[in-house]
C-alpha cells in the first residue's frame, strides 16, 4: 500500500545522494502500483497541480494534465524525476542555440512516457510537455529544491525567446493547489 509520509521520508533520504537514481527508485517503485498509489493521493478527477510536499530541498508535486494539453517550452533549474502512474506524458527536450539569427532554443529529441514510466532530468534541461490522449494524464513530479519559488525561465511559443516564467502561462489555467496534510 501506498503512504505518501513513508514516500516523502523515503525521497528525502535520497537527498544526501550525489546521484538522482536513488530518487528514481523511490519514485519508480511508487508508480508500479498505479491503484496503490491513487488510493493513497485520490484519483485524478480534474487537471491541476497538486502539492504533495514543499520544503527548501524538496518538492512533489501530483500534475494532472488535461486531455490533450500542450505546455510552453520551460526549464526547472533543479533535478526532476517523472513517474507516470496515468496516461501518457509526451516531453519534448529543446537546446540553446548560441549566437542564433532565428530561435533561441531548437528542438533536441523527446520521450513518451507511459503509465509505470519514470525519467529523470538534469537540472539545464528544457522540455515541454503534451498529453496527446484524450484523457487525463497524471504523473508524479519530484524536484531536489523548492520547485515554486526558484526563478525559471519559459520560452514564447511564437519567437522562442526565453522569458521570465510565468506559471499560469506554462499550465494553462491549471489550478495550483496546496493538498492538505493529516494531522
Amino acid at each position: 500500500m501506498f503512504d505518501l509520509d513513508r514516500f516523502i521520508a523515503d525521497l528525502r533520504a535520497t537527498l544526501p545522494e550525489r546521484s538522482r537514481l536513488p530518487m528514481r527508485e523511490v519514485v519508480a517503485r511508487a508508480v508500479a502500483d498505479p491503484a496503490a498509489l491513487v488510493r493513497g493521493i485520490g484519483a485524478p478527477d480534474k487537471a491541476g497541480v497538486q502539492v504533495l510536499y514543499k520544503s527548501p530541498e524538496l518538492t512533489v508535486l501530483n500534475l494532472l494534465w488535461a486531455p490533450r494539453q500542450i505546455t510552453l517550452p520551460h526549464n526547472h533549474r533543479m533535478s526532476a524525476v517523472i513517474g507516470m502512474y496515468e496516461g501518457r506524458e509526451d516531453n519534448m527536450f529543446w537546446r540553446r542555440v548560441p549566437g542564433s539569427a532565428k530561435f533561441q532554443i531548437e528542438a533536441a529529441g523527446g520521450e513518451a512516457l507511459d503509465a509505470g514510466d519514470v525519467a529523470l532530468l538534469g537540472p539545464d534541461i528544457v522540455h515541454s510537455v503534451i498529453n496527446p490522449l484524450s484523457k487525463i494524464s497524471a504523473a508524479i513530479h519530484v524536484y531536489d529544491g523548492n520547485f515554486m519559488e526558484i526563478e525559471r525561465s519559459m520560452w514564447n511559443a511564437e519567437t522562442l525567446v526565453e522569458e521570465p516564467l510565468d506559471i499560469s502561462a506554462v499550465v494553462q489555467g491549471m489550478s495550483v493547489q496546496e493538498r492538505p496534510r493529516a494531522e
